[in-house]
């Protein structure tokens, strides 16, 4: 298995908990067989598994990946795919604060049940669908308050990032919490999608719809080759963004040769080098927005 770039001779992790509450392995519906997936090491880190109030004070779990490192650190929420929290989700929080940043990944599904090991997409597609829209956005604002109580989080300076399903979330996140600094969506949902869509919820906002009203600049990274997101759902959504001036200054990326999870090294999608670009993008447009 391949390895992030080595760390030096450190300390090893701290787990505040023996066993994991999350399934450990990759999402068992879309993991290749051919895949390597990245695994980034625990050294140096604190990993917590820990709950706190989601929605309607529900006591949602979440993974925490922090620098052992003393003092107040930037804080990014990791907003997940379709299934759930797993091996690739975890990793991506690990990768986080090996830049420094405290990563939390809530878990938005646990209400429902965890679509991690299933491999049926009707039974994956029930349990998305249970997370609703206000539920998502409140387990969201439970996250950020959580975030802003700890002593090793510098309050001021927190962003958000999702992948797929997750990159929906972060766009409407962008739209309605002016604590966050920083967004980057990668292949999130633009429009809404038709009644027997994955993620459909007949009534409530999308993208699209919250285009004009972004408090955060976000990063859109998306693949040329997706056959969910298509060419014209982006320049719908950048017309949106364009329409009322762009404050924010809100950017979207497409990667011509991408296919949808490209970023997603355990899937058949996976594009390293795209993957790699869009994760330099994403340091670069939290640095240049204050979340460093």
């Amino acid at each position: 298995m391949r390895l992030d770039t080595p760390y030096g001779n450190i300390e090893p992790s701290r787990r505040s908990i023996a066993a994991s509450l999350f399934f450990v392995g990759y999402a068992a519906a879309s993991r290749s067989a051919e895949a390597d997936p990245i695994q980034t090491p625990e050294t140096g880190l604190i990993i917590e598994e820990i709950h706190f109030d989601g929605a309607q004070r529900y006591s949602l779990p979440a993974y925490v990946a922090r620098p052992q490192a003393q003092g107040r650190c930037p804080a990014i929420i990791v907003v997940n795919e379709v299934f759930g929290i797993h091996d690739y989700i975890k990793d991506v929080c690990r990768r986080l604060a090996h830049l420094g940043y405290v990563a939390i990944a809530p878990d938005y599904f646990n209400r429902a049940g965890n679509p991690a090991p299933l491999t049926d997409m009707n039974a994956i597609r029930q349990i998305v669908q249970a997370a609703h829209y206000e539920q998502v956005m409140g387990d969201t604002e439970g996250a950020i308050q959580w975030l802003r109580a700890q002593a090793f989080v510098e309050r001021a300076k927190l962003g958000v990032t999702g992948f797929c399903w997750g990159g929906g979330v972060v766009w409407m996140a962008a739209a309605r919490f002016p604590e966050l600094k920083a967004a980057i969506a990668w292949y999130g949902p633009l429009l809404a999608p038709p009644p027997n869509g994955f993620a459909h919820e007949q009534g409530r906002p999308y993208p699209i719809d919250v285009a004009g009203r972004l408090l955060a600049p976000v990063l859109g990274l998306y693949g040329g080759q997706d056959q969910g997101i298509t060419a014209e759902a982006i320049a719908q959504m950048q017309t949106a963004l364009n329409a009322n001036g762009n404050p924010t200054h809100s950017e979207i990326v497409v990667y011509p040769d991408a296919q949808h999870g490209f970023h997603a090294d355990y899937r058949p999608s996976y594009n390293q080098r795209d993957a790699e670009d869009g994760w330099a993008r994403l340091q670069s447009w939290l640095r240049a927005h204050g979340v460093a």
